[in-house]
């Protein structure tokens, strides 16, 4: 009979930031009967933040289709030529701002911009993206961007233009990867990460559940995440949202038990990082979204878009918020600069 993990785990305290979890550990942690996992995560979060509150991000996709990876859950991808996506030239500064300017005023606290790179291609679009994070944080925004790999030069000039934080996902165990990308290896991911990481970014990262990983994926995944050098400011949990035309179009969708099985995962194992409830949300109600903000998830996506895929809307995402009681969270400017400072032992 599995035995149950003890919140103090080898006699560590809900706020001790771990970078020593074993596959062992964790898999006690995930395997913990859901209503005591999902207390247990909940006193967790509770001591680490306010549970009333939760940041509202936007993610808008700037730069669409057309992308040179073979991501097998990806709609983006240029591969698949029955995807209803089709390749879109980078938007304009003005757009992007025009975007920006509307999240702040719906309470977005955090503006993303997608660009389905495989890497960053040419002067003119970087000047561009520079240009974008600029403008964007004059708004009193952070500014997050996912555009695929990028080196130690181009991370410092993000840094400099204003840029809060970097997303750039491992997806899931270094196992389960090499089934569903072959064009850009794990090892690339994690340089990316390490360019951030150097740049004082914030790092961003997280992973997709549902894409026919086991359940040792989704434990490696969280052992990989919470051994990197620092834990990531945010971890995304994505619930696969199928796509016509790729390779999962028919994958079948995972139940919200798994969802917040793998929030309160997260939560234990990165107790000072912000867990965000991303990709699949839409299709859940309110009472379900509840229960992962009770399991530790402390920021969404709102807006009717997430890239390529429906998303509640700032409206419904208002109603939510007037219902549970919850507010939104402040940007914090500071986070990137202690990235490299950060000293918690393991």
């Amino acid at each position: 009979m599995r035995r149950l993990f003890n919140l103090r785990h080898c006699g560590r305290s809900f706020s001790t930031v771990r970078k020593s979890w074993t596959t062992a550990e964790i898999s006690d942690v995930f395997h913990t009967p859901l209503l005591d996992l999902l207390f247990r995560s909940a006193t967790v979060h509770r001591k680490n933040f306010d549970p009333q509150e939760v940041q509202k991000c936007t993610l808008l996709s700037v730069k669409t289709g057309g992308c040179s990876e073979d991501c097998a859950y990806c709609p983006q991808s240029a591969r698949y030529k029955n995807s209803p996506v089709k390749a879109d030239r980078l938007m304009t500064v003005e757009a992007v701002l025009a975007a920006a300017q509307k999240a702040y005023a719906s309470g977005s606290t955090r503006f993303c911009m997608g660009a389905a790179w495989r890497e960053i291609h040419g002067k003119y679009g970087f000047k561009q993206i520079l240009k974008m994070v600029r403008a964007i944080r004059a708004l009193n925004l952070e500014v997050c961007c996912t555009l695929g790999m990028i080196n130690d030069e181009q991370a410092a000039q993000l840094k400099d233009a204003g840029l809060t934080a970097y997303n750039h996902n491992l997806d899931s165990s270094r196992r389960f990867y090499k089934t569903i990308i072959t064009t850009r290896s794990y090892d690339d991911r994690l340089s990316t990460l390490e360019s951030v990481r150097n740049a004082g970014i914030s790092v961003c990262c997280g992973g997709i559940i549902g894409m026919g990983e086991t359940a040792e994926d989704r434990i490696e995944l969280i052992r990989t995440l919470s051994s990197l050098p620092e834990h990531p400011e945010s971890v995304p949990i994505n619930a696969l949202v199928p796509s016509k035309g790729t390779p999962m179009e028919n994958q079948p969708l995972i139940p919200v038990w798994e969802i917040i099985q793998m929030i309160s995962t997260a939560r234990i194992c990165m107790p000072k990082s912000m867990v965000r409830l991303s990709a699949g949300r839409i299709r859940l109600s309110v009472a379900e979204q509840a229960l992962c903000f009770l399991a530790g998830a402390n920021s969404i996506f709102t807006g009717d878009r997430l890239l390529t895929t429906p998303n509640p809307s700032f409206d419904s995402d208002m109603e939510m918020f007037e219902l549970l009681g919850l507010k939104g969270k402040a940007p914090n400017f500071d986070q990137g600069s202690k990235v490299a400072s950060m000293s918690q032992s393991s």
